[in-house]
């Protein structure tokens, strides 16, 4: 069994960069899925590796190959001119460069919050001014790409209720219950006709924030990993999580600044329902996969549960 720093010089060697100038290695933590480290060089580069799990390790279905999606964001977000990791080499793992700062936290002035929140607004609109060819997940996780986002989209929601049943997770409705409040809504998903670049999981923890000019600013998007090609208003459960984006006054502001569309009326709020269903399917799913200890379970089904339940209420209302 190679060990992380034989893995690590294995990887720099691949990406023709001299093993030897491997000074320091240490983990990275947040990940619930890949292992990753950061790599840092006797030059003072600064690396991060990505290593999947071995194909035994349990997980959903949408998250075979992973490493493709990721890659696909890191250079379309590259195309998007934001802030993220730059692709060194990739394949059976992923070797990328570092971005600055720490993960977004609480020490932020409610001046610096408001001003990167509007700035985190902007980039994302860039972000998704980057279209693909079809829509869906790039790794084919879940099945090549399709011409039309409702057969994709539909196509992830049965996959999570697939994994739920088969897991046996514990959701505040039987998976039959949800699969069928889900389908009231699925007409709103006609509107989507171009597929965008979506992240889909930047809450903060994968949004860095850099201070090393003395101002905080966005060091960069991290952990694409869950990317798909989409609709638009899918990148805003996890840039609202638990939460509601229309209340993010300055994010919106960047955000339309930039050229984003941002309407809620019947149709997106529809739209906006079914993508909240989709991520709580996951968060309340994985815990089960990923052995998640006694205080995990019972966050989520303590704060996560009741927010799905909220998102299957409201497409029953719009849907009637």
């Amino acid at each position: 069994m190679v060990d992380s720093w034989e893995r690590a010089r294995q990887a720099l060697d691949a990406a023709g960069i001299p093993p030897g100038h491997l000074a320091h290695l240490r983990p990275l933590a947040g990940g619930t899925y890949n292992t990753v480290e950061e790599l840092l060089l006797t030059d003072g580069r600064r690396y991060v590796l990505k290593v999947p799990p071995p194909p035994t390790v349990p997980g959903l279905r949408h998250e075979k190959r992973l490493l493709v999606s990721e890659v696909e964001f890191y250079r379309s977000a590259a195309k998007a001119d934001v802030p993220a990791p730059r692709v060194v080499a990739d394949g059976d793992q992923l070797l990328m460069t570092a971005c600055p700062g720490e993960p977004w936290n609480g020490e932020l002035t409610d001046a610096e919050r408001a001003r990167l929140r509007t700035e985190l607004g902007r980039q994302v609109a860039r972000l998704h001014r980057v279209t693909g060819a079809a829509f869906g997940y790039p790794s084919g996780a879940l099945g090549p790409l399709v011409a039309d986002w409702r057969t994709a989209f539909t196509g992830m929601l049965d996959a999570v209720l697939d994994d739920a049943r088969h897991y046996r997770a514990v959701l505040p409705r039987p998976a039959d219950a949800v699969a069928d409040t889900l389908r009231a809504g699925y007409d709103a998903l006609d509107e989507v006709t171009v597929p965008c670049l979506v992240h889909f999981d930047l809450w903060p923890g994968n949004i860095l924030v850099d201070r090393a000019s003395g101002e905080a600013r966005i060091g960069g998007l991290i952990d694409g990993e869950r990317m798909f090609w989409g609709d638009p208003l899918a990148d805003f459960v996890s840039l609202a999580l638990l939460g509601d984006i229309k209340r993010d006054a300055a994010f919106l502001t960047g955000y339309r600044e930039a050229g984003g569309r941002a309407d809620f009326d019947v149709p997106a709020r529809l739209r906006l329902a079914l993508y909240r269903s989709y991520l709580y399917l996951i968060m309340l799913t994985e815990t089960v996969p990923r052995a998640a200890d006694a205080a995990q379970h019972r966050w989520v089904q303590d704060t996560v549960a009741p927010e799905l339940v909220a998102a299957l209420t409201e497409i029953e209302d719009l849907a009637s």
